[in-house]
């Protein structure tokens, strides 16, 4: 738990929130194998943006074709389509996730500022399709 967070409603919830996963989720998992089937394996994971010392990092990082691609999860990203609020402390978790989008649109400016193209991928998106993308993206940038 950091600064500002209300406490768990519960010791289930504490132990829920304690066991979701940051890297290597399945819709990551998934982008990455159709990644490699179109033949772009040189990239990194979990990389840190060197963002004027701002800890942030993509999921997915091709450096020499500067291409950053972010897998951004439905609940925790606040997406248009399937983002529901939790019912314990709504309006806690409403700002949390208006955080996070104003932190998202931060990076994305940050790093296209800084020559950098960005990808962002939904959770629900077909892994085939975002790694399609994704290698558009890459290829046009000239570098695989």
């Amino acid at each position: 738990m950091s600064w500002g967070d209300p406490p768990a409603t519960s010791a289930a919830v504490s132990e829920r929130m304690r066991r979701v996963k940051v890297r290597d989720t399945k819709p990551e998992v998934e982008l990455r194998f159709h990644l490699r089937r179109l033949g772009l394996t040189g990239y990194r994971l979990d990389r840190p943006l060197g963002l004027d010392g701002l800890r942030r990092k993509a999921d997915v990082t091709f450096v020499g074709a500067r291409v950053a691609v972010f897998v951004d999860g439905c609940y925790w990203h606040g997406c248009p389509e399937h983002f529901r609020p939790s019912g314990a402390n709504e309006a806690w978790w409403r700002a949390k996730i208006e955080r996070t989008r104003a932190r998202d649109l931060d990076t994305t400016e940050r790093l296209t500022a800084a020559g950098w193209s960005v990808v962002r991928v939904w959770e629900h998106d077909r892994p085939d399709e975002a790694a399609a993308r994704v290698a558009e993206v890459v290829r046009a940038r000239g570098r695989v």
